[in-house]
């Protein structure tokens, strides 16, 4: 992304409603996977753009301490600034870390990015999880779901959980829980699609106060069915939770 971009993420992440639902989704979801998991070391932030998922997480999560990895100078700084927390310069295609070192692997809408290899990204995520390490994945779905906004931030592919499944699964990792989400909204997506042109403004951007609270609400009660253990249907993303079994 151009530094304009990074910086109106840096400024807006905090208070949007889309990235405070998909942290608290994430969060929680990967600290119920950790608790079940013997894998010792780091939780990494893959991709963890300006932070705000890393400064979520906190200094560690179920007794595994945090660090992000971003390919980004502009990004990483701003997001150790942001967190708090180390922050790795490197690339998901290739990562600074040895194997079998990490307890956890996220992800949070990475693969769809034009600079990643989904498959190279993947290989590296289960050469540095250890054994019954937890790889967490959001990934925007459906390819014919593509907008204005994918490119103007360089995102080149969406997914659905077929596909999803067979990428993991031809490269070692093992999914214990995939579902879609978003789904309440999903109509109102497709209409911005729909009706929506390339020279739309970005759809990071902050949104008034009774809007940001009812798409809030909206991802909070799918929250609590996913919570349930219940899956979603179908959804503008996909949530995958993956471990490396050997």
């Amino acid at each position: 992304m151009e530094r304009a971009e990074y910086e109106r993420m840096h400024a807006v992440e905090d208070r949007m409603w889309w990235f405070r639902g998909l942290r608290r989704l994430a969060g929680g979801q990967l600290a119920r996977a950790l608790a079940r998991s013997p894998a010792h070391g780091p939780v990494l932030d893959a991709g963890c753009g300006t932070g705000g998922m890393l400064a979520t997480l906190g200094p560690a999560v179920a007794g595994r301490a945090t660090v992000g990895l971003e390919f980004d100078a502009v990004a990483a700084s701003l997001a150790a600034a942001k967190a708090g927390r180390p922050v790795a310069s490197g690339s998901a295609n290739e990562m600074p870390f040895g194997a079998s070192t990490l307890a956890a692997y996220v992800s949070l809408d990475v693969l769809c990015h034009g600079g990643v290899d989904p498959a190279k990204a993947l290989a590296e995520a289960r050469r540095c999880l250890a054994p019954g390490g937890v790889a967490l994945f959001n990934l925007p779905a459906y390819d014919w779901m593509l907008s204005a906004h994918d490119k103007r931030v360089h995102n080149v592919r969406r997914f659905n959980r077929g596909q999803a499944r067979a990428l993991l699964a031809g490269n070692g990792l093992r999914i214990v829980r995939s579902t879609y989400w978003n789904t309440l909204l999903f109509p109102l997506m497709l209409l911005h699609r729909l009706v929506g042109g390339d020279d739309r403004d970005s759809d990071v951007r902050d949104y008034p106060a009774w809007l940001d609270a009812l798409f809030s609400a909206a991802l909070g009660l799918e929250r609590a069915w996913l919570g349930a253990g219940l899956g979603l249907p179908f959804g503008g993303s996909l949530l995958v939770v993956a471990v490396r079994d050997e």
